[in-house]
């Protein structure tokens, strides 16, 4: 069947078409006046992800930053907000929503079962942006506004309590810890106080520095008297080594010995001098003897005075030098001991510092969370509140006439079209030659009376109907 056997069908059958037609788009018109009208109610809030209320200014990478919108999206379609809603709107008192809870046998409570019946009538839509679209749908446009701004404002309220109540309980936390890490942090600056009292330390560091210069001073005077003893012990074993004591350097350098020696020398030679001309029994060679026998002997006390003075320096030098290393010894162990005090402070001086660290670290996480946690208002901001609608979103009267009118023409056609391959009539002369080997022999024409009474020739007939 080809589209001129198909229209002419179609003008054989149209009564069929224009009934099919116009009955299904009239249904379609009743039915969508009969169906109850529903309204939608939207309103748009701002969530921004700048908090004013926050100490915090971390910036969110953009892939968390849509993760963030999907959350907030979830919230808004909670439970939790649901709940917020029937209480707020106060659903649960009126008598006729409770008896219809109590003829509908859900089990549970009602403010459950409003608040699903709450969540199926809510659609929330999001974008790029960071607008969120809160659109609630119901038969009373009043009811649909007002429900539409219930879910912002319990939106915005649960926003809220997610965001406080964690800190609350985070403030709390730090509160208790900061008790122990108060009193570590004091029980360590005690230590280190009670240490340093103990071992004398006020400056660690200076009094090392005093200690070790005393240590040098003590190491330098050590050696010089370890020498000077060295010095001393060198001469007397010198002493011993030469034949007499004049040879001795000190007996040599001392001018009263050398003075001494060469008045002896002199009264010798007198001496001898008045030998060779007196005896040995003149009063002048005997006062002359008595003289060289008194400078001998002031010679040799002078000379064993020396000695004496040498070996007694000798001695005072050991001992100094003992007293010296003593002293060195003991500066060295206190040296030592003062090394290992400081070192040991120095531990308890971390310690200090690592419980100061502590404290001051959970000091301000929880000024922070004290300060988040007395927030009043959230980062969302209702940009357009909900107003009552005044055209029905459901049904849609043109898409529907339009629907009805498309599967109208679709069913009128499909009937024709299959009436059509049921009963096959022959409509013009094509349909002759092409389903029956006939010859033509005439066609007949439209009855038409004016034109045959006017004389004039009939128009050429076009083929027709049979």
């Amino acid at each position: 069947m080809n589209v001129q056997q198909f229209l002419l069908a179609l003008r054989g059958r149209l009564w069929v078409f224009l009934s099919l037609f116009v009955g299904t788009a009239a249904a379609a018109i009743v039915v969508t006046m009969l169906l109850p009208r529903t309204y939608t109610a939207t309103v748009a809030v701002l969530v921004d992800d700048r908090d004013a209320q926050s100490l915090t200014t971390a910036t969110q990478p953009a892939r968390a930053e849509a993760g963030y919108m999907q959350t907030q999206v979830d919230v808004i379609q909670s439970r939790r907000v649901a709940l917020k809603v029937v209480d707020d709107l106060k659903l649960a008192q009126d008598p006729a929503v409770r008896k219809a809870f109590a003829e509908s046998g859900a089990h549970g409570s009602i403010e459950d079962w409003l608040a699903g019946a709450l969540l199926t009538s809510l659609r929330v839509d999001t974008s790029r942006s960071s607008v969120i679209q809160i659109m609630y749908s119901a038969h009373d446009p009043k009811f649909a506004a007002k429900a539409a701004n219930a879910f912002a404002d319990a939106y915005m309220d649960v926003n809220l309590r997610l965001r406080v109540d964690p800190t609350k309980k985070a403030a709390a936390w730090f509160d208790d810890q900061l008790k122990g890490l108060r009193k570590d942090f004091e029980t360590a600056q005690e230590r280190l106080a009670k240490f340093q009292r103990e071992h004398g330390i006020i400056a660690s560091d200076e009094r090392v520095d005093v200690e070790n210069a005393r240590l040098a001073e003590l190491s330098t005077q050590a050696l010089q008297a370890q020498n000077a003893m060295y010095d001393a012990q060198s001469r007397m074993r010198q002493s011993r080594a030469v034949s007499s004591t004049e040879d001795l350097p000190e007996v040599q350098a001392n001018p009263l010995i050398q003075t001494l020696k060469g008045q002896l020398l002199t009264a010798e030679a007198k001496l001898q001098e008045l030998s060779t001309r007196l005896g040995p029994n003149h009063p002048e060679y005997r006062q002359q003897k008595s003289e060289v026998d008194a400078l001998s002997g002031k010679l040799r006390a002078e000379v064993h005075r020396v000695v004496a003075s040498v070996a007694s320096a000798a001695r005072q030098n050991q001992m100094h030098a003992a007293e010296l290393q003593r002293a060195l010894a003991d500066q060295r162990a206190k040296v030592i001991a003062l090394r290992d005090a400081r070192d040991q402070s120095l531990v308890l001086m971390r310690d200090v510092d690592t419980a100061q660290k502590a404290y001051e670290a959970a000091l301000q996480r929880y000024l922070v969370n004290k300060v988040e946690s007395g927030a009043r208002s959230t980062n969302v901001t209702i940009l357009n509140p909900a107003t009552e609608p005044t055209h029905p979103t459901k049904p849609n009267v043109p898409l529907n006439i339009a629907l009805g009118v498309i599967v109208g023409l679709m069913l009128g056609l499909g009937a024709v079209f299959l009436l059509e391959l049921m009963d096959r009539r022959v409509r013009s002369t094509a349909d002759l030659d092409g389903t029956l080997d006939a010859p033509l022999l005439g066609t007949l024409h439209p009855w038409q009376p004016s034109r045959l009474l006017g004389g004039a020739d009939p128009p050429r007939a076009l083929p027709g109907p049979a």
